[in-house]
């Protein structure tokens, strides 16, 4: 029996990962903003948000990667 491969790291699929994740925190925050009056304080909390869930995201998807 043959162990897993390991996964292969494409820096530019984690791009592009991390840039949708924090886009979709920052129009939810701003979304969210601009219900309680201010879109550009919500688009700040969105992107304050929005960058350690998209590292996450980019770790989750490339755990093989990181994982020794």
């Amino acid at each position: 029996m043959e162990p897993a491969s390991r996964q292969d790291f494409n820096p530019s699929g984690a791009g592009a990962l991390l840039a949708t994740s924090t886009s979709v925190c920052v129009g939810a925050g701003a979304l969210v903003g601009w219900a309680a009056g201010s879109v550009a304080y919500g688009a700040l909390a969105g992107a304050a948000v929005g960058v350690p869930v998209g590292a996450y995201v980019v770790y989750r998807r490339y755990r093989g990667y990181f994982a020794g």
